[in-house]
């Protein structure tokens, strides 16, 4: 064979041997480490494990004293106050609150899940749900990516971080426990119904403006945290489908020990004829023994 030829093969070879080498380089950048292929960023609608949009509506089957009604000045059994809470609560003026401007109180991020009405849940946003609700007319944002800006006025929702934790992951409440198996203490803290179908939604919130825990004044302050794990739960064999809501209130200023409540709302089809928001408004206390 002659030098030509064999010079001639050669740069083919060569030549063969670049192309192949930077085809594989564009393969091996869409690959993670171990060759697997890198996550692709997706928004959290998208890659929401769980849907927790339509209407909802509160199931209240414990509770009732503290939910359905205003319960008298100084019941916050249950509720680990400390002192300062307990003189707090013991000096609840209703009519002083309505003329301060601050109805809304009780309609806080504190207390509004466990208000008896609806709740509407829609994605204002591919990283954004948006939970309105028909008592108080109240409305929160649970957002997926933003952090809260520098000295953000404080609103009576708070500012509301959300994460998706998958079924696989071991959740837990800021008291070690399991929320797969219920919260521990506190008011309405029992076991939830079934089991969460496909994941949970943990939200925390700060930067919310002091409130109230009950509607008869039990405080929770600004500087409290609130954490939060959503789980949606059916169908049932009726077909019922209801979300689950844990929430852990934990306030240095107020409280002992965290404050532990389960909520219970139904998903209701026909929601959106039956939706009616109201302005904040407490009924007066009920009165012991009528």
């Amino acid at each position: 064979m002659s030098q030509k030829v064999v010079r001639q093969a050669t740069s083919v070879l060569v030549a063969s041997t670049v192309a192949a080498m930077l085809a594989v380089v564009p393969m091996q950048a869409q690959r993670g480490r171990g060759g697997q292929p890198a996550a692709t960023p997706r928004d959290a609608k998208t890659s929401a494990p769980v849907d927790l949009t339509g209407y909802w509506v509160a199931v209240i089957t414990e509770d009732w004293r503290w939910r359905m009604v205003t319960p008298p000045k100084g019941d916050y059994a249950s509720v680990p106050v400390n002192n300062e809470g307990r003189r707090v609560a013991d000096g609840w003026d209703l009519a002083k609150d309505e003329a301060a401007g601050n109805a809304c109180r009780a309609f806080g991020v504190g207390n509004i899940m466990r208000m008896p009405g609806r709740l509407h849940i829609t994605w204002q946003d591919a990283d954004t749900l948006k939970l309105e609700f028909d008592a108080g007319t109240q409305t929160r944002l649970l957002r997926f990516t933003e952090t809260p800006p520098a000295n953000a006025e404080q609103t009576w929702q708070g500012y509301s971080a959300a994460s998706w934790e998958t079924a696989g992951q071991q959740t837990l409440d800021r008291n070690g426990i399991p929320v797969a198996d219920g919260a521990a203490a506190g008011g309405g803290a029992g076991r939830g119904r079934g089991t969460p179908s496909g994941g949970a939604l943990k939200v925390v919130t700060t930067n919310m403006r002091e409130g109230y825990l009950r509607k008869n004044g039990v405080p929770y302050s600004a500087s409290a945290t609130i954490t939060e794990y959503f789980d949606r739960v059916g169908p049932e064999p009726n077909g019922d489908v209801y979300l689950i809501v844990r929430t852990v209130v934990e306030d240095p200023k107020y409280l002992q020990l965290p404050f532990i409540t389960s909520t219970n709302f139904k998903l209701d089809p026909n929601g959106a004829a039956k939706w009616s928001p109201s302005p904040c408004k407490i009924d007066p206390p009920a009165v012991p023994g009528k």
